[in-house]
């Protein structure tokens, strides 16, 4: 946007912002906005209502435009790539999660220059405490685009659409760092009187503001538009399923979008995309596709021999060696509390387990002092009393914790009870030293 035509929007927001604070409610003024806004990106929108903070328009009136202009971007979408997109459907679930989205990041960026522009420290701490509330919030964020990097993206790299996927979870990636950067920098003592503090915490919000509401205006006007024109109702099917158990950080409503196909998941796809689907896609996107090159990812996750699980498939060979590498090792009893099977781990030692306790009772496998206490634990995750039993001991210099819970089917049936067992020597007793190596993913 050139300067002469952010001073032009900028002045026909101005006017709209008296009208609102003269008492006209925004719904009225909805005509006259929405021919600023077909001519205006969400990030213009920011830029522009940080400048009227800074010329000492109230905050409470530019708050109100943020709801009128979250409600018009929505119409405005509607009207240009997705059209009749069903509700409840997952792509208009994630609109709606931008549209709160959006408000947040506009809020931010109003308090933001508020600050900037702020004389009196403790107008600055009150609007710095506001801040923290709306970071706070906007942690939700990363609910919503798990969901597009777990969901949407596999199903366009097994189309080979690789660069896609990668720029953009980069991107959301880089503004979920900078709010937990940006919070952990609130924690410390509050320098209000310190000016060029605050300009800098104002020029990070600020920033942040901005990515976040490019963000924004990328999913729902590039990405968006091109998955629903290229996945399937199974696609769908499967993707709304997963996202209903990751949830949604906004009311979802009542669903008028019913699959009618089976899940498809990603692995099951033999695909490539039509000449009449590139025609569909987007500009920018079509741009990005056609330059990158396409090559499909034809690789078959599903090999003879395997055994087919509810999240995957393995070979025996394959699930021997995952136990073995395991820095746990768990002995599993049916419900008759006969031992079927114990893993050995090469990783890290417990107690000592041979072949021939395979058959063997769950009592028979412990000093006949402990007998009891074992098998009364045993009944009570069986019975349900408690999700787990957890206990301590020592195993020479090794201090080792043990677990007891419950083994069930997907329907809840008890199949038997799984004793875990894990040496946590080093972090008991090194706890400082541990800590020294966490890392925040």
């Amino acid at each position: 946007m050139s300067k002469n035509d952010l001073e032009v929007k900028k002045e026909a927001l101005k006017n709209l912002l008296k009208a609102i604070h003269g008492g006209i409610h925004p719904n009225e003024l909805k005509a006259e906005f929405r021919e600023i806004l077909a001519k205006t990106s969400p990030i213009d929108i920011v830029m522009i209502e940080q400048e009227l903070v800074k010329e000492g328009v109230p905050i409470s009136d530019i708050l109100k435009l943020c709801d009128l202009h979250v409600e018009l971007f929505r119409e405005f979408l509607a009207s240009r790539e997705l059209l009749n997109v069903p509700r409840g459907h997952p792509i208009d679930l994630l609109m709606k999660e931008n549209e709160w989205i959006l408000k947040q990041a506009e809020a931010l960026g109003i308090y933001a220059q508020a600050i900037q522009s702020s004389r009196d420290p403790a107008e600055a701490r009150q609007y710095i405490n506001t801040v923290r509330l709306v970071l706070i919030e906007l942690k939700k964020i990363r609910i919503h685009y798990r969901k597009i990097q777990m969901l949407i993206f596999p199903y366009l790299e097994r189309r080979g659409i690789i660069a896609v996927p990668r720029v953009l979870w980069g991107r959301e990636d880089n503004a979920i760092t900078k709010i937990r950067s940006v919070l952990q920098e609130l924690e410390k003592p509050i320098e209000t009187s310190s000016r060029e503090w605050l300009s800098r915490l104002s020029s990070q919000l600020l920033e942040l503001s901005r990515e976040i509401s490019e963000l924004v205006f990328r999913e729902n006007k590039i990405l968006y538009p091109a998955v629903y024109a290229l996945f399937s109702e199974g696609e769908w099917a499967a993707i709304a399923e997963i996202a209903d158990e990751m949830g949604y950080i906004v009311d979802v409503g009542v669903r008028e979008w019913r699959p009618s196909a089976k899940p498809v998941y990603p692995y099951e796809l033999q695909v490539s995309i039509t000449q009449e689907q590139l025609e569909k896609l987007p500009g920018e996107f079509r741009t990005i596709v056609e330059k990158s090159g396409l090559q499909p990812d034809t690789y078959s996750v599903r090999r003879e021999g395997d055994i087919e699980l509810e999240t995957g498939f393995l070979t025996p060979e394959e699930i021997d060696g995952i136990f073995r590498s395991l820095p746990i090792e768990v002995t599993y009893a049916d419900v008759n509390d006969r031992v079927r099977f114990f893993s050995e781990s090469e990783v890290s030692g417990g107690f000592v387990r041979t072949k021939t306790i395979l058959g063997r009772k769950i009592p028979f496998c412990h000093p006949p002092r402990l007998e009891n206490y074992v098998m009364r634990n045993v009944e009570a995750v069986k019975k349900g009393e408690f999700k787990y039993r957890e206990f301590w001991t020592r195993l020479g210099d090794r201090i080792i914790r043990v677990l007891i819970v419950p083994v069930k089917s997907r329907d809840g049936r008890l199949l038997g009870t799984l004793e875990i067992v894990e040496d946590l020597t080093e972090i008991i007793n090194n706890p400082d030293e541990v800590k020294k190596k966490i890392v925040v993913l």
